[in-house]
């Protein structure tokens, strides 16, 4: 089959909705398919990703409680109208079309059997929702809409009513599974208390909740002289350096961003990754990229986590915000070695459900009854 696949958000910035199109991609090149992803990107990235289409460079926009990197205007309608004319596509698969990008331009240029991704989870908006009455004519044209979270789907029924298929976001578990600890930083065990925690995400981005972690490793840090931080992501390390207290940043570790094989080589660098966000996630791939490392975690019990998580038994839970909670939550967990290696365990149990593997046969299902104009997939 020839899929076309369109995403909204810069190629060049880390995101959860880049993540699923890449990996997506790639499952479904691995399983004989062609795909061509068009997005918005630098030139380089094109080397880098054979499969990828430049859409230009991307526009930051405020989306969504944070800066979302967009393209629109007639350069891009001109470059997703050559793509389309030229890739003899057998299906479309667009990505948050709602949003005001490349996927909303190829559902009004395209006739094509189309699938979509909702991936977005938010508060009600009324901007949103006046504006879903402009885009309803491309919208009526995607055939089955797919949500990676029951979080995304309210939010998809709420701001453009119908309904969804639930499909959830995908992990390379095998990616994952194995590999060497950073320099200076051992290979994590559980025959001994832990002394190490790991966080991955922006740094300066208020949702994440690195400010929540700081200020529990300053609660944690007097009483535990071996305690380090290990923390990767893009955003102005000195800002969040500064909510250390000065006694203890020097055992604060900040990577910036980081490629793909050093984030994976970080979670295996750690003997608890946290999870502090606030809200605005609607799935929490970053937990099951821990999950298939083996990291023991202790994540906010925010909707998107909780499934993933099954509640507390693949990982422990503290309430949202409450840096106090996550200071003796995760101090326990360093302290018990036992209950980190049954988190652990739990942990590489579960995320097996979220493998791209299982996860591309469902949307592969998806594009054959798209294809054949198929009924049989029932969507709530």
């Amino acid at each position: 089959m020839r899929i076309g696949m369109v995403c909204p958000y810069s190629w060049d910035v880390p995101g959860g909705a880049q993540q699923h199109c890449r990996d997506l991609a790639e499952a479904l090149i691995s399983d004989g398919h062609h795909v061509s992803v068009i997005a918005p990107s630098d030139a380089e990235a094109e080397v880098e990703h054979d499969y990828l289409v430049s859409a230009g460079r991307a526009i930051p926009v405020p989306y969504n409680g944070s800066v979302a990197r967009l393209s629109f205007g007639f350069s891009s309608a001109n470059r997703v109208r050559r793509w389309l004319r030229t890739g003899n596509f057998d299906v479309l698969h667009l990505h948050e079309p709602a949003a005001p990008s490349l996927s909303l331009i190829a559902a009004w240029l395209s006739d094509l059997p189309m699938v979509a991704t909702f991936h977005v989870a938010m508060p009600r908006s009324r901007g949103l929702f006046l504006a879903s009455h402009t885009m309803q004519g491309a919208l009526e044209k995607i055939s089955i809409r797919i949500a990676v979270s029951e979080a995304a789907r309210t939010t998809l029924i709420e701001h453009l009513g119908g309904g969804a298929l639930l499909i959830p976001n995908g992990v390379t578990v095998k990616r994952y599974e194995n590999s060497t600890p950073l320099p200076g930083w051992p290979r994590r065990t559980f025959d001994s208390k832990g002394t190490s925690i790991g966080f991955l995400g922006r740094v300066d981005d208020p949702r994440k909740g690195l400010a929540v972690l700081l200020k529990a490793f300053n609660r944690m840090a007097p009483q535990r002289p071996g305690l380090r931080l290990l923390v990767a992501g893009p955003g102005d390390q000195d800002e969040a350096l500064a909510k250390v207290a000065p006694p203890y940043r020097d055992r604060v570790t900040l990577l910036g961003l980081v490629s793909e094989e050093d984030k994976v080589r970080m979670l295996h660098s750690v003997d608890l990754y946290c999870a502090p966000n606030l809200g605005g996630e609607s799935f929490g791939i970053v937990i099951a990229e821990a999950m298939a490392a083996g990291a023991p975690l202790v994540a906010s019990d925010i909707d998107a986590f909780r499934p993933v998580v099954r509640g507390g038994e693949a990982g422990a839970i503290f309430p949202v915000g409450d840096d106090a909670a996550l200071a003796a939550e995760a101090g326990a967990l360093l302290d018990d070695p036992k209950r980190r290696q049954a988190l652990a365990a739990a942990a590489r149990k579960e995320v097996q459900a979220y493998d791209w593997q299982r996860i591309a046969r469902e949307i592969e299902d998806v594009y054959e009854a798209v294809a054949l104009k198929s009924t049989q997939i029932k969507v709530v």
